[in-house]
């Protein structure tokens, strides 16, 4: 009796998986032939990060760049559209950047926390670099003409933040000699304004930026009547993940 029940209880485990697995299907089908309609509610709600080149401006007289200055960043943004079709919207989010800044401007330290900051000959140093580290707040007014199905699409996003300095270390190596590295500068501004702007197609998108506020808070130069009031300008590529 045990072996005729047990495949009775089989059939009737198959029967019911059956009759539910066929719906399933049906609808499955019956899905797989529906034209995909737009989502009228969809965002770019997008993870960013950009790779670009930082060409320094507002130079004082015999600075100059080596190698190459990079200009890193990464975050979020919230997008918000603001028109009936989607195209256009403003985005809001956080970021960070990493700026490597390598070039002939010498800072050393002197005494309680003074800096003395002097442009010497490019070959006259094994090493000098400038990195710093900022928090950011990126808003944005964007244009684009894609919906939530088409994901390969032209965009123009114009944008402003607000930088928050972190971190930052100045590094000198003169030649053999141990290397030099100040940490914690006053000088340096702690919170810089800047404009920007992305535009491309699909995947690949060009991307610029100008910092409005001098990276220095005109710090002077030795054996100069010249300040610092050195200025960021970014060109390089931004890569947007959804």
């Amino acid at each position: 009796m045990r072996l005729p029940l047990l495949l009775f209880i089989c059939l009737l485990t198959f029967s019911a998986s059956a009759q539910i697995l066929e719906p399933k299907v049906r609808d499955t089908i019956q899905q797989d032939s529906i034209v995909p309609v737009a989502d009228p509610k969809y965002r770019e709600d997008q993870f960013y990060t950009s790779l670009a080149y930082n060409l320094v401006q507002s130079k004082p007289g015999d600075y100059s760049q080596y190698s190459f200055s990079t200009a890193i960043t990464l975050g979020f943004l919230r997008d918000m559209p603001i028109n009936k079709k989607r195209t256009y919207a403003i985005a809001a989010g956080l970021g960070y950047a990493y700026n490597n800044i390598k070039h002939n401007l010498i800072v050393q330290p002197i005494d309680n926390g003074v800096n003395s900051y002097q442009v010497v000959k490019e070959g006259s140093f094994d090493k000098n670099k400038l990195v710093l580290h900022y928090l950011e707040l990126p808003i944005e007014l964007r244009w684009r003409n894609s919906d939530s199905i088409e994901h390969k699409f032209w965009r123009v996003y114009l944008g402003f933040k607000v930088s928050y300095l972190f971190g930052d270390k100045a590094t000198y190596k003169p030649g053999d000699s141990p290397a030099i590295k100040v940490k914690n500068d006053k000088n340096l501004n702690d919170f810089l304004y800047g404009a920007y702007i992305s535009a491309g197609w699909n995947t690949w998108n060009f991307y610029a930026y100008y910092g409005l506020t001098p990276i220095y808070n005109n710090a002077p130069i030795v054996d100069s009547d010249q300040k610092l009031t050195l200025k960021s300008l970014n060109f390089g590529l931004i890569f947007y993940i959804l």
